[in-house]
């Protein structure tokens, strides 16, 4: 009996950057710090507003002379126009490479040993002309690919892996309280530490500045956390993104991103733990904190 799935993920998009630059060029920009990016080391990373709010959040993978951004395909034309403003004179290149590579998860049991990957977060290895890595965020989501975009999932299919569709490795996910770029961050209003960022390995509070840097900071260390993103279980239909989440008359938070009774919602902590119902287009939301979270 298959154990172990892989989904080929399509509504995610590659961009690739090229150039001498290349990795000073995005050191400057995201979250995370981009000299740990290496053929073994994946990362997981954001690009904020000047004012530290959500603009794109992608993984970044090395592969040969280029470093290859996991994004959401319907907005990487709007992340490779947001890089290109900061270009200048830097010797880097940006170019769309979805048509020459595809995302894939692996999941399940055994899925990180079928690889010959460690249970270790952003862990990478050469992978059928492409890169297999353990994904940055959490252990338990197993692994994520780039992989030529004829292969499709065959080479996987041959290390034991059951096909799948996209919708099954979101349920894993919705499952674990992860949350997937726009779908559950607001762009240019989310904060990153309202939504799991610093515990899903997307920050290094060690790294040198960049774009929304002070504000970030500046929340972690005032522990100005009010809100957080965190997986509710739904009693009735599924309440569409965006539904206020009521308790009482007082609006408590907004649903994001669901599928088959389960969802996530941006919620005030103080109406996690009063008592009181949570209340969504008539659904009733049972929130819980998961095990990864710091709050």
């Amino acid at each position: 009996m298959v154990e172990r799935y892989c989904a080929v993920l399509e509504d995610r998009g590659v961009l690739e950057v090229t150039g001498a630059d290349r990795r000073e060029f995005l050191q400057g920009l995201v979250s995370n710090d981009v000299a740990k990016a290496t053929p073994d080391r994946a990362l997981y990373a954001a690009l904020l507003t000047a004012q530290g709010k959500y603009l794109h959040d992608f993984f970044i993978v090395a592969l040969g002379d280029a470093l290859y951004l996991d994004g959401e395909a319907a907005r990487l034309a709007d992340l490779k126009r947001r890089l290109g403003l900061y270009k200048l004179r830097a010797k880097v290149s940006l170019a769309e490479a979805s048509d020459r590579y595809a995302v894939a998860a692996a999941f399940g049991d055994g899925a990180l040993d079928a690889l010959g990957l460690p249970p270790e977060r952003g862990a990478a290895v050469p992978f059928a002309d492409g890169v297999g890595y353990v994904d940055p965020r959490l252990v338990e989501l197993g692994a994520r690919l780039l992989l030529p975009r004829g292969a499709g999932a065959t080479p996987l299919a041959s290390r034991g892996f059951g096909m799948t569709d996209a919708a099954g490795y979101d349920r894993l996910r919705l499952s674990l309280g992860v949350p997937d770029g726009s779908r559950d961050l607001a762009v240019e209003k989310a904060i990153l530490l309202e939504s799991g960022f610093d515990e899903l390995n997307g920050i290094d509070w060690q790294k040198g500045c960049y774009v929304g840097q002070e504000l970030t900071a500046r929340t972690k260390y005032r522990a100005l956390i009010k809100k957080r993103l965190m997986p509710v279980t739904v009693h009735g239909p599924l309440p569409p993104p965006g539904t206020p989440v009521m308790s009482g008359d007082q609006e408590a938070g907004e649903m994001r991103s669901g599928r088959d009774g389960v969802g996530l919602a941006l919620l005030r902590l103080e109406a996690t733990s009063d008592g009181k119902p949570l209340i969504a287009a008539g659904a009733k939301l049972t929130p819980r904190k998961p095990a990864w979270a710091n709050f």
